[in-house]
């Protein structure tokens, strides 16, 4: 597989780090991935070697070449996939709760990546080793949607629609609360959390601490009593990025365990039986109640139009089919 190239100039302001700039840009890549690349003068800034912690300026001219991967330790396993469309560029996948999308330390099997290689011969390199095809992720406990690349100029392609937001992705959220708005627009940079590093956070002292633009679009979908049901298109796609903006407006995720979805109460103007069979429904949540449900983005080839829908998961079916049936506003 031969190596793939990505050139990027910046246009707007500076002052980032590079390796920053790069991570904002290169979804499929971590950064200390880029942090080697940098390192190994596989990253050119104005046709000259950088340093990571260089800080862009208008006008620079950014060069990255990403090798070809490394024959992966990573096992391929037979894992059943939910393939909702396949061609020899792309595969579209329902992942399932539960599902890591890609190995990392302590969790090297189960994952989507182990299934992808059982499934696929052909995966483009350009998220290296631990990261086969994988063009953007979902958190473990969040179903839904996901494309992978089975050639480099398909992850180039995908990319740069995410990038430039011509990609566009959808999920549905269960929150607490009834929310004050019908829409809204969090627009509130997402960091690592200053004290606990297990957790992402949103950053307000950003001179402080490391934090990038995160902004997510909410729509109400549907109202019940104690809770809300959202759409939520993103802009942006940081790690959590709708728990956190969910749970900054006062709103977490039901379900989720990180943001405060498992903490609230259920409301009290629910009868006693109506309180148990809620609780016995949340309880059952295989994770937060967040499903990216729907994905469409340009063919990579043929530049056709290409979009998806699935349903939600079971658990959160049948907590939503309760709200609906005794609840809705």
């Amino acid at each position: 597989m031969n190596e793939t190239t990505r050139e990027f100039v910046v246009e707007n302001g500076g002052g980032e780090r590079l390796d920053i700039f790069l991570a904002d840009r290169i979804e499929s890549l971590s950064r200390s991935t880029i942090r080697k690349l940098i390192d190994s003068n596989h990253v050119l800034v104005n046709s000259s070697p950088s340093r990571a912690s260089y800080k862009v300026a208008l006008g620079d001219r950014i060069r990255v070449t990403i090798p070809p991967p490394e024959p992966p330790d990573i096992l391929p396993e037979e894992i059943a996939l939910d393939v909702v469309y396949e061609d020899d560029h792309i595969i579209v996948v329902n992942k399932p709760k539960g599902m890591t999308v890609h190995p990392a330390p302590g969790s090297r099997h189960g994952t989507l990546v182990n299934a992808i290689l059982a499934h696929s011969k052909s995966l483009s390199g350009v998220g290296g080793v631990e990261r086969p095809g994988i063009v953007h992720r979902l958190d473990k406990d969040t179903s839904g949607l996901l494309v992978v690349a089975k050639t480099n100029q398909a992850h180039a392609s995908l990319q740069e629609q995410l990038q430039k937001r011509t990609a566009e992705r959808k999920y549905i959220a269960l929150v607490w609360g009834e929310t004050k708005f019908n829409q809204a627009v969090v627009d509130a940079p997402i960091g690592r959390h200053p004290t606990d590093r297990q957790r992402m956070a949103v950053i307000k002292d950003t001179v402080r601490y490391t934090a990038r633009d995160a902004i997510t679009n909410l729509t109400v979908r549907e109202r019940f009593v104690g809770f809300t049901l959202l759409e939520a298109k993103l802009d942006t796609g940081r790690t959590h990025q709708i728990r956190v903006h969910c749970a900054f407006i006062g709103h977490p995720v039901v379900g989720d365990p990180t943001y405060g979805g498992t903490t609230r109460s259920i409301p009290a103007s629910y009868d006693k039986q109506g309180r148990r069979e809620l609780e016995v429904l949340i309880e059952r949540l295989q994770g937060q109640a967040l499903h990216a449900y729907s994905l469409a983005f340009d063919h990579p080839v043929i530049a056709e139009r290409l979009s998806f829908e699935v349903p939600v998961p079971g658990d959160m079916k049948a907590l939503l089919d309760w709200l609906r049936e005794h609840s809705a506003r």
